[in-house]
């Protein structure tokens, strides 16, 4: 397998060295970017196949970029260093690879040859027949033979894994951006993220603000009023006064559910007491779909980190009762490899696309603030699987581990 990706990237290689062969002559900037475009598709098969092999996962680089004119695209491409990183693995990866991925094959082969064949044929191989060191010209030295081609199998196969992983860290070298590329863009991303949490939190102060001003307050406001007129009645008229009072309790006690709505929102008090998976276990019951919780989390996690999924989870489960068409949902929660995994799946339509609404979206940025990611599969048809990851750190020992359905 990989003697032919090798063989196939040397064919790839050499169509982009033929490109730049004749840029002098003008030919080769029309010539580039479909040569390009050809390498970095062998480049990302190359990257997939070296996360399959080896566990070592390469970042995906920048798009090639692109320009109005042929020759425009061409220029561009000269001055990405996506693209030059994929013409020095197209040009030492074949090479370097094959000499290293070769000798566990190598030696396992010479020594099936050592172990099979020289013990029943030697005497037919005639003299100077040596195998390794070893000259075989008896039953005892074929015997002995046999016994280093035992040596040289083990060897291949015990080599196998390290050279696996060498090919991962070489192809990485390779292919991977350097380090102060890869600082950049974590740079870009922490500054983008810190200004989506910014104006998140901008935004939800100025909710609770609109939430005090045009609800409790307001009805608090109406409340003392209505004690004034209250208090002038009591001794002409202590039948309407009795009544106006009985507004006033009525008022206070909308006012105060207006208060535990609004601490709600900001943070449940299931959550803050319980932990995560009571706290969306009570989103399980507040649905009208069927929700199967299954979550087993290593005690309670940092409290930013609860809050977040929380309000993720919750905005997943509400797109999926508004526009799924389905009527299950299953939540899991796993804590593992100090990553906070949860997936939220539903037997809806599918279709499910961030681009056409603000919820998605909005469940990104919220995620992004912690360093955390959301991944959306819904194909048409369904089902809309959402798995958010963020990272954590369990605070107690303790183990929680449960299963409900809703």
């Amino acid at each position: 397998m990989l003697s032919l990706a090798a063989l196939v990237t040397s064919l790839r290689s050499l169509a982009v060295l033929g490109a730049l062969a004749l840029l002098p002559v003008g030919a080769g900037l029309p010539l580039l970017p479909p040569a390009a475009r050809m390498l970095r598709r062998g480049s990302d098969l190359e990257r997939d196949r070296t996360a399959r092999w080896t566990g070592t996962v390469i970042d995906a680089p920048e798009p090639l970029p692109t320009a109005p004119t042929v020759t425009g695209r061409g220029a561009a491409v000269l001055g990405s260093t996506a693209f030059w990183r994929d013409v020095a693995w197209c040009c030492f990866g074949p090479w370097s690879t094959g000499m290293l991925v070769s000798v566990p094959p190598t030696l396992v082969g010479y020594g099936l040859f050592g172990t099979v064949a020289q013990p029943f044929l030697w005497p037919y191989l005639g003299p100077g027949n040596w195998y390794a060191f070893v000259p075989v010209e008896s039953t005892a030295t074929a015997i002995a033979a046999a016994a280093l081609g035992l040596g040289f199998v083990a060897a291949g196969l015990w080599l196998s894994v390290p050279a696996l992983v060498r090919y991962g860290e070489w192809t990485g070298r390779l292919l991977g951006d350097p380090y102060a590329a890869r600082l950049e863009r974590r740079i870009g991303q922490l500054t983008d993220s810190r200004a989506d949490a910014l104006d998140t939190q901008a935004a939800e102060l100025r909710r609770i603000e609109r939430d005090l001003h045009d609800g409790a307050q307001a009805r608090l406001v109406a409340l003392g009023l209505t004690l004034d007129q209250a208090d002038r009645l009591v001794d002409s008229d202590p039948t309407a006064a009795r009544r106006l009072l009985g507004e006033v309790r009525a008022s206070s006690e909308r006012a105060l559910q207006e208060l535990r709505d609004l601490v709600h929102g900001i943070l449940p008090p299931v959550l803050a007491d319980r932990g995560l998976p009571d706290a969306v276990r009570s989103l399980a019951l507040d649905a009208f779909l069927d929700v199967e919780v299954d979550a087993e989390l290593p005690g309670r996690l940092p409290a930013a980190v609860e809050g977040a999924a929380y309000f993720a989870i919750a905005e997943l489960l509400a797109n999926a009762g508004k526009h799924s068409g389905g009527s299950t949902v299953r939540i899991r929660l796993r804590c593992a490899d100090g990553l906070l995994r949860a997936t939220v799946t539903d037997d809806g339509r599918g279709g499910a696309d961030p681009a056409r609404g603000s919820g998605l979206a909005g469940v990104r940025r919220r995620l992004a603030a912690f360093d955390g990611t959301l991944a959306l599969v819904s194909p048409p048809g369904g089902p809309t699987t959402a798995t958010l990851e963020l990272p954590c750190a369990s605070s107690s020992p303790k183990t929680s581990s449960s299963s409900v359905t809703a």
